[in-house]
This record gives C-alpha cells, sequence and structure tokens, in this order.
C-alpha cells in the first residue's frame, strides 16, 4: 500500500535588499535570536533561525529589511548565497499548492516563533518603535543607489579644537532645486567615490542630519552633518574611515552623493509644549542640535516645552558646539556636560551627570509631556538606561511598566552605533 506523499513544505524567506540596504547594523543589533548576520559585502538572514518575530522590521530606516520570497524550504537561499547578491533575485510564483501549503507553515511558525507567541505580540514587537503622536509626517527613501542625488558642499568648519587629535566637521551641504525634505532626527547616506577592494562601489554611509527641518540657514534648501573623522578601528588599530576622511576633507563648492532620507521613528514632538530629555555623546549630538535648534526658532511663536541636555565627551575641547551651546539661554535649555578625560580631574560620564540631576529628572519621568532620547557610542546606551531605572524605582516609579509605556506612546527613542 503507497503512504501518503509528505507535504512539500514552502516557506516566505526573509532576506535583505541589498541595494537599499546601507549596513548600519541596526537590524543585526535588533534581532533577539541572531538571526542576521553580515559579510564585508552585504547583511543576511539565515533561514533556518529566523522565526519571522518582525523585531527588526520598525527599527530598520530604509525598509532595506522588509523582504520576502517564497521559496521551497529545500531551497532556502543560504548565507553564502547571499553574501553574493547585488540585487534581490526574482520573487518567482511556486503555484496553488505551494501557497496553500506555505499559509499553513506561516501560521505554524510564527505561532511557535520565540519572539511571536500569538498575534498580539507579534503586532507589539512590529509597532516597538514608533514616532510620538504628534510628530511630522517622514518622507524616506526618496532615493536610492540606484537613483541618487547630488549635492554641493557650501561649508565645512571643524567643531574640535585643533590641538586636539578629535576631529570633527560641520559640514552643509545644499540641494538646490533638487526636493529632500528631511525632520530633525532622521538620516542621510552619503556614497564615497571609488572602489572596495574586490572592486565594488563603496556602499552607502549612514550620518544624522544636524540642521532643522527648514534647512541650516532658514528657508534654503540645505542641511548639516556632525561627522568625525575616523582613524582608528574598534581596536584601536590605524585605519582611515573610507568616507568620513572623504567627507572631512570637502572643500566649497565640491559635489557629493547622496541617497535617503531615512528614519520614521526618531522624530521630535511638534506639539511645543513636550519636553524633549537629550541624551548624547560625541557625534550622537547631531540630531540633539537639530532638534535643539528647530525648538529654539520656534520659541517666539509660544512653544513651552522644557529642554534638558546631558552632553559627554572626553574633553572640553572635544565636544562639538561647546561655544554655540554655551551661548543658549539657560532659561531655553538646562546643559549638562560631562568630561571623561580632563587632565586632573577625576573621569565623569553622563551617567554621572544624571545621577546629579536625579530628583530633577524623576520629575521629567513622571510628566506625560516628557519624550526621552539617547544617541551615541553603543557603550553608553546600557548605562544610561540603567540610570534611568535607577532613578525611576528610586521615586516610586516602576520601570518595566514605564518602560514599556515609553516605548508604546513614542517617548523613548535609542539610536546607538
Amino acid at each position: 500500500m503507497n503512504m501518503p506523499a509528505a507535504p512539500i513544505e514552502v516557506i516566505k524567506q526573509h532576506l535583505i535588499d541589498p541595494e537599499i540596504c546601507i549596513r548600519c547594523n541596526t537590524c543585526e543589533e535588533t534581532c533577539p535570536i541572531d538571526a542576521i548576520t553580515h559579510d564585508e559585502n552585504n547583511y543576511v538572514v539565515k533561514a533556518d533561525v529566523c522565526n519571522g518575530c518582525m523585531a527588526c522590521i520598525a527599527p530598520c530606516p530604509t525598509g532595506a529589511i522588509d523582504s520576502w520570497r517564497t521559496v521551497f524550504k529545500a531551497q532556502a537561499y543560504g548565507i553564502e548565497e547571499q553574501f553574493g547578491w547585488d540585487e534581490l533575485p526574482p520573487d518567482r510564483p511556486i503555484g496553488e499548492a505551494a501557497t496553500a501549503s506555505l499559509q499553513g507553515s506561516l501560521v505554524t511558525a510564527l505561532g511557535a516563533g520565540e519572539g511571536a507567541t500569538d498575534a498580539e505580540d507579534l503586532t507589539h514587537t512590529r509597532t516597538a518603535m514608533v514616532p510620538p503622536w504628534s510628530a511630522a509626517k517622514p518622507y524616506v527613501n526618496l532615493y536610492t543607489h540606484k537613483g541618487p542625488v547630488t549635492a554641493t558642499v557650501v561649508g565645512n568648519y571643524r567643531l574640535t579644537d585643533a590641538s586636539t587629535d578629535s576631529d570633527i566637521r560641520h559640514i552643509v551641504l545644499d540641494f538646490g532645486a533638487i526636493p529632500f525634505p528631511v525632520l530633525e532626527g532622521q538620516s542621510i547616506g552619503i556614497l564615497p567615490p571609488g572602489m572596495t577592494r574586490d572592486g565594488k562601489p563603496h556602499h552607502a554611509r549612514q550620518y544624522s542630519i544636524a540642521s532643522p527641518r527648514n534647512g541650516e540657514r532658514p528657508g534654503y534648501n540645505n542641511l548639516s552633518l556632525t561627522v568625525k573623522r575616523v582613524t582608528h578601528d574598534h581596536e584601536g588599530n590605524v585605519a582611515a574611515g573610507v568616507c568620513s576622511n572623504y567627507l572631512c576633507d570637502l572643500r566649497k563648492g565640491d559635489v557629493v552623493t547622496v541617497i535617503g532620507p531615512f528614519g520614521s521613528t526618531f522624530l521630535m514632538p511638534n506639539h511645543p509644549h513636550s519636553h524633549l530629555l537629550m541624551i548624547c555623546t560625541g557625534t550622537g549630538s547631531a540630531p540633539m542640535r537639530a532638534m535643539t535648534e528647530y525648538r529654539r526658532r520656534r520659541r517666539l511663536e509660544g512653544a513651552t516645552g522644557k529642554l534638558m541636555l546631558f552632553f559627554g565627551a572626553r574633553t572640553k575641547d572635544e565636544l562639538p558646539y561647546f561655544g554655540p551651546l554655551m551661548n543658549l539661554p539657560k532659561d531655553f535649555i538646562d546643559t549638562n556636560l560631562a568630561f571623561s578625560r580632563t587632565p586632573g580631574q577625576p573621569k565623569r560620564y553622563v551617567q554621572d551627570a544624571m545621577r546629579e540631576r536625579a530628583a530633577d529628572l524623576a520629575q521629567w519621568l513622571k510628566d506625560d509631556q516628557t519624550h526621552i532620547y539617547v544617541c551615541g557610542l553603543r557603550g553608553m546606551e546600557e548605562g544610561v538606561l540603567q540610570v534611568l531605572q535607577e532613578i525611576a524605582q528610586g521615586n516610586g516609579l516602576v520601570w518595566p511598566a514605564l518602560w514599556t509605556r515609553l516605548k508604546r506612546e513614542g517617548r523613548l527613542h535609542v539610536e546607538t552605533y
């Protein structure tokens, strides 16, 4: 007697579009089960590990992560094959029988996935990162690797003292008549010239916008970036950053190739009574500068929301925008600086400055109008969130419930690199 044939299993394979991806590492950092990895060419998803939890979808600034192909499970694309892609393979129909099998297998897979135990959990995962309710609608992916635009350099200014090794630049780009609408908290991609060692064009590098939506120069179609010249890798070895050095060496009148804009959640609230609690280090100050400047320009229009800034650097001379920041009115922004390498002084980090202001921060955490933004090196993230937890719990707030509420209401945004 013939036994019934085993059903052919079909899956909706999760892939990353190499033409849109800007290699920012957000997806790999977000994935809770290490299903995403990368090489020098591409970020890829392991078909045998991914459970469809969707945790990586919302944080992706470009939408490259939201790519899928219907395939037989036995013929799923392997990571080595994906590493070699310059574009996604076409999505070929498998047939009605396979589609029916796919629907059943997807329900089973998502239902059994560690990150998506039921429909409610899946929805929560997809919407974990949301913008403030009053944020303006952002435009994203207007220009891509296949269809970039150009901008002209109209300014390149060193922000850090010439005596320091830290070369941080304020670079202003003008788009002329080309539409390039941006909001505070968004970023753009720069395509540096030249080729990689294997003869392929360099991928885009992502930089946060440091100017408000109406331009670095109000009323003009321009924007600014905060760029640090990279001279060493993460292990401390001498290594010149391809794009950072290219940008830092630009002169007025040079033309750069740009894609984007990116980002739909790390946005500031528009309602004028919202409070902005900003915590940053180094070039993580870019979006904070954009938000502060936009609020400063709106100040005479009746905005009453408060601003508090915690800003860390190695020394005063290495802190970007130190001079302009000191000139802002004290009744406009409550500025707290922390320097970790001041000669003759103990190391002091943003976490230490936050603990010193614990009583005030507790009141901010209790206020429903408070929006929190954290941006800088990844090493600061855990320490900052730990201090917020300590302050909350020390002042009668239940941190897990507050954490969930802040994220659900679009009032907590963390962007580290």
